[in-house]
C-alpha cells in the first residue's frame, strides 16, 4: 500500500510541476505577444526572439512578414515621390535649358539677337520662381513642426472650422454639418495642424462641387476617436485613389498636391492616422483616426 501511495504522490507531484511549469511558459508567451504587439503599433520591427521553440519561430515569422510589408510599402512610396518630383522639375528646368541655349545661339558677333531677349529673359525668370515655389512648398512638407497638444473640445473645434469656411460655403451653396454620435467627444491635439487638416478637407470637397459636408465622429471599440469627413461632390477617379497622399501629386488644375501629404504627416505625429474610406457616385468619405 505505501508503494502505491508513494507511486500516486509522484505522479501528482509530475503533474503539478508539469501545469505549473506550463503556465509560467504560458505566461512567458503571453508577454511576448504583448511586447511584440507594442512594438509593431509603434512601428518598431528591430527585435527577435531566440529560435528556441517553435512558439518564437512563429513570432519571429509574424515579424518578418510585417517587415517585407513595411519595406515594400516605403520603397513604392519613395518611386512615387520621385517620379513627382523628378516630373515637376523637369517641367521647370526644361524650359529654362532651351531657351537659354537658343538666346546665346542666337546672338550674333555684334551683341545682335534674332529672338526677343526681354521676353526670353521674362520666361526664365517665371521658370525659376516656379522652380524656387515647388522647393518651398517641399520644405513646408518636410519640416512639420512637432505637435504642442492641448485637450480638445471635438465640437468646438470642428464648429469653429466650419464658421471660418461659411462665407466659401455660402458662395459654393454648399452645407457643411457636425454630428458627433456621442456627446462631449475630446481629443488631445495641436489645435492648429488639426484645424488645418479639416479645413483642407472642406475645401478640397467644395473645389469638387459638394453641396453636403457632412462630419461625424464616436469612440472606436479601443477608445479612439473615430472621425468621418463625407461629402457628395464629385468622387475620385479610382486610378489616383491610390496615390493622393503622396506629395505632389494632384487631380487639380491649380494646387500644390501637398493638402493630403501634410495632413497625413500630422496625423503621424499625433500617433493617429487619415485614409480614404470610399470614393464613388453616392459619397467620398475621409476616415480620421485619434488614439
Amino acid at each position: 500500500m505505501q508503494i502505491k501511495y508513494v507511486i500516486v504522490l509522484v505522479v501528482a507531484v509530475a503533474v503539478v510541476v508539469a501545469v505549473v511549469a506550463s503556465l509560467r511558459t504560458r505566461r512567458k508567451d503571453i508577454r511576448k505577444v504583448g511586447y511584440m504587439m507594442d512594438a509593431l503599433e509603434d512601428g518598431e520591427l528591430n527585435f527577435r526572439f531566440k529560435d528556441s521553440n517553435r512558439f518564437n519561430r512563429t513570432l519571429n515569422r509574424i515579424r518578418t512578414i510585417f517587415e517585407k510589408q513595411r519595406q515594400a510599402h516605403e520603397q513604392d512610396s519613395w518611386t512615387k515621390l520621385i517620379r513627382v518630383l523628378t516630373h515637376e522639375i523637369m517641367n521647370t528646368v526644361s524650359p529654362i535649358a532651351s531657351l537659354s541655349d537658343a538666346m546665346a545661339k542666337s546672338v550674333d558677333e555684334d551683341g545682335r539677337s534674332e529672338l526677343d531677349i526681354k521676353a526670353g529673359l521674362e520666361t526664365i525668370s517665371d521658370s525659376s520662381k516656379n522652380l524656387i515655389e515647388f522647393v518651398q512648398t517641399y520644405r513646408q512638407l518636410s519640416g512639420v513642426a512637432k505637435p504642442v497638444r492641448k485637450a480638445l473640445v471635438l465640437q468646438e473645434l470642428i464648429e469653429h472650422v466650419i464658421s471660418l469656411n461659411s462665407e466659401y460655403a455660402t458662395s459654393c451653396s454648399a452645407v457643411c454639418s457636425y454630428r458627433p454620435e456621442e456627446p462631449d467627444l475630446m481629443i488631445y491635439a495641436d489645435e492648429g495642424q488639426i484645424s488645418q487638416i479639416f479645413i483642407n478637407l472642406i475645401k478640397n470637397a467644395l473645389q469638387a462641387g459638394a453641396k453636403h459636408i457632412d462630419i461625424s465622429a464616436k469612440m472606436g471599440q479601443d477608445d479612439e476617436v473615430i472621425i468621418i469627413v463625407a461629402n457628395d461632390g464629385a468622387p475620385i477617379p479610382v486610378e489616383s485613389q491610390e496615390q493622393i497622399f503622396v506629395p505632389f501629386f494632384t487631380t487639380k488644375k491649380e494646387g500644390s498636391g501637398i493638402g493630403l501629404a501634410l495632413a497625413r504627416q500630422i496625423m503621424r505625429n499625433h500617433n493617429g492616422s487619415i485614409d480614404l474610406d470610399c470614393s464613388d457616385a453616392s459619397r467620398t468619405a475621409f476616415r480620421i483616426v485619434f488614439r
